[in-house]
């Protein structure tokens, strides 16, 4: 038996998110995590370990203010 070892690619989940904030949570992590591929999941994963109250997990690291942290104003219709 070979042992569990984390990866970055992980089995795809659905997870539904609105597009206004779906996107600029894509910006806000890159400024966290700004290497390699969307570290959304790394922060999702994070969080959801700090949540469960798993051993040593920590609530995710925030971004500074930016653009992300206003709502989106709906488009014109």
């Amino acid at each position: 038996m070979t042992p569990e070892v984390e990866s970055d690619y992980d089995t795809p989940r659905r997870f539904r998110a609105p597009d206004d904030e779906w996107e600029p949570f894509e910006a806000a992590t890159r400024t966290v995590h700004p290497e390699g591929r969307s570290p959304r999941a790394r922060v999702l994963r994070e969080f959801i370990r700090w949540y469960m109250r798993r051993p040593g997990a920590k609530l995710p690291e925030r971004p500074p203010v930016g653009p992300w942290s206003e709502p989106q104003k709906p488009e014109d219709a």
